[in-house]
């Protein structure tokens, strides 16, 4: 039988996720600092990082996967509509959703802000995948789902749930 390597240990399972999560940290704090240097806020740099590809987005779908509470997304589209920026359409077959469009003048809002953030991610991933197999990326996202499942079966679950139960 060919030497399998040991498993780590809880304690050293424990200081990885520590390294991760100061980490997921400093990259959070860095985001912030950023979008305040930039006179916005996090919240509002991060719908305009959502809605910046090109693609529809209801208000909905960032919500949720950025975490931005419904009602800061309202009041940031409010703003920026009243900028002139953003503009919201209908969904066909939804009555209550929209997507969030943005207008001429804020796709070059859009841009020129988020040029320094696109040069500068993509200045330090092109660095880090000179020294570490993209496969990192991977790893982390998988990581990131893994995560989510556990605290949604343990921490997340609804009241009365059973929290042993792991079915999906």
């Amino acid at each position: 039988m060919p030497n399998q390597p040991d498993r780590p240990t809880t304690q050293q399972l424990m200081n990885q996720i520590r390294r991760i999560m100061t980490a997921v940290n400093q990259i959070d704090g860095t985001y912030y600092l950023a979008a305040k240097k930039m006179g916005v806020n996090e919240n509002e740099l991060a719908l305009l990082y959502a809605i910046g590809d090109g693609q529809l987005h209801s208000q909905k779908e960032v919500s949720e996967q950025w975490l931005i509470p419904r009602t800061t997304i309202n009041t940031i589209v409010k703003k920026y509509q009243e900028k002139g920026l953003l503009t919201l359409h209908n969904i066909e077959g939804q009555r209550r959703e929209m997507h969030l469009c943005l207008t001429d003048a804020g796709k070059e809002y859009c841009a020129e802000l988020l040029r320094p953030i696109y040069a500068a991610e993509t200045a330090a991933l092109a660095e880090t995948l000179e020294s570490c197999s993209d496969c990192f990326i991977d790893g982390f996202a998988v990581f990131s789902q893994l995560l989510e499942q556990q605290f949604t079966r343990t921490i997340l679950a609804p009241p009365g749930k059973d929290e042993n139960n792991h079915e999906d």
